[in-house]
Protein backbone atom coordinates (compact mmCIF):
# COMPACT_ATOMS: atom_id res chain seq x y z
CA UNK A 1 0.00 0.00 0.00
CA UNK A 2 1.30 3.43 -1.01
CA UNK A 3 0.17 6.97 -0.34
CA UNK A 4 -0.19 8.96 -3.57
CA UNK A 5 -0.47 12.75 -3.73
CA UNK A 6 -2.38 14.04 -6.75
CA UNK A 7 -1.80 17.74 -7.46
CA UNK A 8 -4.49 19.29 -9.62
CA UNK A 9 -6.85 16.52 -8.60
CA UNK A 10 -9.92 17.90 -10.41
CA UNK A 11 -8.37 17.48 -13.86
CA UNK A 12 -9.85 15.00 -16.30
CA UNK A 13 -6.95 12.56 -16.23
CA UNK A 14 -6.52 12.98 -12.48
CA UNK A 15 -10.14 11.99 -11.85
CA UNK A 16 -9.68 8.84 -13.92
CA UNK A 17 -6.57 8.03 -11.90
CA UNK A 18 -8.44 8.56 -8.62
CA UNK A 19 -11.07 6.02 -9.63
CA UNK A 20 -8.39 3.61 -10.84
CA UNK A 21 -6.55 3.75 -7.53
CA UNK A 22 -9.66 3.46 -5.37
CA UNK A 23 -11.12 0.59 -7.40
CA UNK A 24 -8.00 -1.43 -8.20
CA UNK A 25 -5.55 -0.85 -5.35
CA UNK A 26 -5.40 -0.36 -1.61
CA UNK A 27 -3.43 2.87 -2.02
CA UNK A 28 -4.33 5.98 -0.07
CA UNK A 29 -4.75 9.33 -1.81
CA UNK A 30 -3.97 12.94 -0.96
CA UNK A 31 -6.03 15.08 -3.34
CA UNK A 32 -4.66 18.62 -3.63
CA UNK A 33 -6.67 21.22 -5.53
CA UNK A 34 -8.21 24.65 -5.36
CA UNK A 35 -11.85 24.62 -4.23
CA UNK A 36 -11.62 21.11 -2.80
CA UNK A 37 -15.41 20.99 -2.41
CA UNK A 38 -15.48 20.03 -6.10
CA UNK A 39 -14.40 16.54 -4.98
CA UNK A 40 -16.65 16.31 -1.94
CA UNK A 41 -17.81 12.89 -3.15
CA UNK A 42 -14.57 11.56 -1.64
CA UNK A 43 -14.80 13.41 1.65
CA UNK A 44 -16.13 10.42 3.60
CA UNK A 45 -13.73 7.92 2.02
CA UNK A 46 -11.24 6.79 4.69
CA UNK A 47 -8.55 6.32 2.04
CA UNK A 48 -8.76 9.93 0.82
CA UNK A 49 -7.48 13.21 2.29
CA UNK A 50 -8.77 16.35 0.56
CA UNK A 51 -6.51 19.41 0.70
CA UNK A 52 -7.71 22.81 -0.47
CA UNK A 53 -4.68 24.73 -1.70
CA UNK A 54 -2.90 26.59 -4.48
CA UNK A 55 0.11 24.87 -6.04
CA UNK A 56 2.00 28.17 -5.84
CA UNK A 57 1.67 28.11 -2.02
CA UNK A 58 4.84 26.08 -1.60
CA UNK A 59 4.68 25.68 2.18
CA UNK A 60 1.10 24.39 2.10
CA UNK A 61 2.07 22.04 -0.71
CA UNK A 62 5.08 20.72 1.22
CA UNK A 63 3.00 20.15 4.34
CA UNK A 64 0.33 18.31 2.36
CA UNK A 65 2.86 15.88 0.84
CA UNK A 66 4.55 15.06 4.15
CA UNK A 67 3.20 11.47 4.15
CA UNK A 68 3.22 10.87 0.39
CA UNK A 69 5.27 8.11 -1.23
CA UNK A 70 4.71 9.33 -4.80
CA UNK A 71 3.70 12.75 -6.10
CA UNK A 72 1.66 13.03 -9.30
CA UNK A 73 1.37 16.44 -10.97
CA UNK A 74 -1.66 17.07 -13.17
CA UNK A 75 -1.30 20.87 -13.29
CA UNK A 76 -1.02 23.01 -16.41
CA UNK A 77 -1.40 26.50 -17.77
CA UNK A 78 0.71 29.32 -19.14
CA UNK A 79 2.53 29.63 -15.79
CA UNK A 80 3.43 25.94 -15.67
CA UNK A 81 7.12 26.65 -15.04
CA UNK A 82 6.23 28.64 -11.92
CA UNK A 83 4.02 25.81 -10.71
CA UNK A 84 6.75 23.27 -11.44
CA UNK A 85 9.26 25.31 -9.45
CA UNK A 86 6.88 25.31 -6.49
CA UNK A 87 6.34 21.54 -6.73
CA UNK A 88 10.07 20.80 -6.88
CA UNK A 89 10.79 23.19 -4.00
CA UNK A 90 8.03 21.59 -1.92
CA UNK A 91 9.39 18.12 -2.65
CA UNK A 92 12.83 19.20 -1.46
CA UNK A 93 11.34 20.73 1.68
CA UNK A 94 9.36 17.56 2.40
CA UNK A 95 12.27 15.27 1.42
CA UNK A 96 10.24 13.56 -1.32
CA UNK A 97 11.84 11.91 -4.34
CA UNK A 98 9.36 10.25 -6.74
CA UNK A 99 7.44 12.51 -9.13
CA UNK A 100 5.20 11.63 -12.07
CA UNK A 101 4.70 14.78 -14.13
CA UNK A 102 2.26 15.38 -16.97
CA UNK A 103 3.71 17.57 -19.71
CA UNK A 104 2.78 17.65 -23.40
CA UNK A 105 4.08 16.75 -26.83
CA UNK A 106 6.57 19.30 -28.09
CA UNK A 107 8.25 19.85 -24.74
CA UNK A 108 11.52 18.57 -26.23
CA UNK A 109 11.08 19.79 -29.84
CA UNK A 110 10.44 16.14 -30.70
CA UNK A 111 7.34 16.36 -32.93
CA UNK A 112 8.32 16.04 -36.62
CA UNK A 113 6.80 17.11 -39.89
CA UNK A 114 3.58 18.95 -40.62
CA UNK A 115 2.01 17.86 -37.34
CA UNK A 116 4.97 19.26 -35.45
CA UNK A 117 4.65 22.59 -37.21
CA UNK A 118 0.89 22.65 -36.61
CA UNK A 119 1.34 21.75 -32.93
CA UNK A 120 3.89 24.55 -32.46
CA UNK A 121 1.26 27.07 -33.56
CA UNK A 122 -1.70 25.41 -31.82
CA UNK A 123 -0.17 25.45 -28.33
CA UNK A 124 2.34 28.27 -28.83
CA UNK A 125 1.25 30.03 -25.64
CA UNK A 126 1.87 26.92 -23.53
CA UNK A 127 5.03 25.43 -25.03
CA UNK A 128 7.43 27.79 -23.19
CA UNK A 129 6.01 26.53 -19.89
CA UNK A 130 6.33 22.89 -20.93
CA UNK A 131 9.90 23.42 -22.13
CA UNK A 132 10.99 25.36 -19.06
CA UNK A 133 9.41 22.69 -16.84
CA UNK A 134 11.27 19.96 -18.71
CA UNK A 135 14.54 21.74 -18.03
CA UNK A 136 13.61 22.25 -14.38
CA UNK A 137 12.96 18.52 -14.03
CA UNK A 138 16.27 17.59 -15.64
CA UNK A 139 18.15 20.03 -13.40
CA UNK A 140 16.41 18.80 -10.23
CA UNK A 141 17.42 16.05 -7.84
CA UNK A 142 14.01 14.32 -7.87
CA UNK A 143 13.34 10.95 -9.48
CA UNK A 144 10.87 12.13 -12.11
CA UNK A 145 8.98 10.61 -15.00
CA UNK A 146 7.84 13.25 -17.48
CA UNK A 147 4.91 12.04 -19.60
CA UNK A 148 4.25 13.85 -22.89
CA UNK A 149 0.79 12.87 -24.15
CA UNK A 150 -0.50 13.62 -27.61
CA UNK A 151 -3.72 15.61 -27.95
CA UNK A 152 -6.13 14.21 -25.38
CA UNK A 153 -9.50 12.58 -26.00
CA UNK A 154 -12.22 11.35 -23.66
CA UNK A 155 -12.58 8.08 -25.56
CA UNK A 156 -13.23 5.11 -23.29
CA UNK A 157 -10.22 3.12 -24.43
CA UNK A 158 -6.77 2.16 -23.24
CA UNK A 159 -4.59 1.97 -26.33
CA UNK A 160 -1.17 3.55 -26.44
CA UNK A 161 2.45 3.31 -27.44
CA UNK A 162 5.48 4.91 -25.80
CA UNK A 163 8.37 6.78 -27.37
CA UNK A 164 11.59 7.64 -25.59
CA UNK A 165 13.00 11.11 -25.07
CA UNK A 166 15.33 10.67 -28.04
CA UNK A 167 12.69 9.36 -30.46
CA UNK A 168 10.48 11.39 -32.76
CA UNK A 169 6.90 11.63 -31.55
CA UNK A 170 4.50 9.39 -33.51
CA UNK A 171 0.73 9.87 -33.33
CA UNK A 172 -1.52 12.88 -32.92
CA UNK A 173 -3.91 11.79 -30.15
CA UNK A 174 -4.34 9.57 -27.10
CA UNK A 175 -7.09 9.02 -24.54
CA UNK A 176 -7.00 10.35 -21.00
CA UNK A 177 -7.79 6.78 -19.95
CA UNK A 178 -4.53 5.68 -21.57
CA UNK A 179 -2.55 8.34 -19.70
CA UNK A 180 -4.19 7.32 -16.41
CA UNK A 181 -3.37 3.66 -17.14
CA UNK A 182 0.31 4.45 -17.68
CA UNK A 183 0.47 6.53 -14.50
CA UNK A 184 -1.15 3.68 -12.56
CA UNK A 185 1.47 1.27 -13.96
CA UNK A 186 4.28 3.55 -12.80
CA UNK A 187 2.70 3.94 -9.36
CA UNK A 188 2.57 0.15 -9.13
CA UNK A 189 6.23 -0.14 -10.15
CA UNK A 190 8.04 3.17 -9.50
CA UNK A 191 11.34 1.73 -10.71
CA UNK A 192 10.10 2.24 -14.28
CA UNK A 193 11.04 5.26 -16.39
CA UNK A 194 13.16 6.98 -13.75
CA UNK A 195 14.58 10.42 -14.59
CA UNK A 196 13.36 10.27 -18.16
CA UNK A 197 10.72 11.72 -20.46
CA UNK A 198 8.34 9.52 -22.45
CA UNK A 199 5.92 10.32 -25.24
CA UNK A 200 2.47 8.75 -25.36
CA UNK A 201 0.18 8.37 -28.38
CA UNK A 202 -2.44 6.04 -29.82
CA UNK A 203 -0.96 3.77 -32.49
CA UNK A 204 -2.15 4.49 -36.01
CA UNK A 205 -3.00 8.16 -35.45
CA UNK A 206 -0.10 9.68 -37.39
CA UNK A 207 -1.49 12.61 -39.38
CA UNK A 208 -1.05 16.32 -39.99
CA UNK A 209 -3.36 17.14 -37.03
CA UNK A 210 -5.77 15.33 -34.65
CA UNK A 211 -8.73 13.65 -36.36
CA UNK A 212 -11.39 16.01 -34.97
CA UNK A 213 -9.70 19.20 -36.19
Amino acid sequence: MKKIMIIGANGGTAKLLIENQLNNTENQLILFLRHAERLNQYQANPRVVLVDGDVLDTDTLANAMADADIVYSNVGGINLAEQTTSILTAMNQANKQRLIFISALGAHHEVPGKFGAWNEKAIAAFLPGFRSSAQLLMNSNVVYTEIRPAWLTDNHEVNYEITSQDEAFKGTEVSRASVADLVARIIDDPEQYQRTSIGLDKPGTTADKPSWL
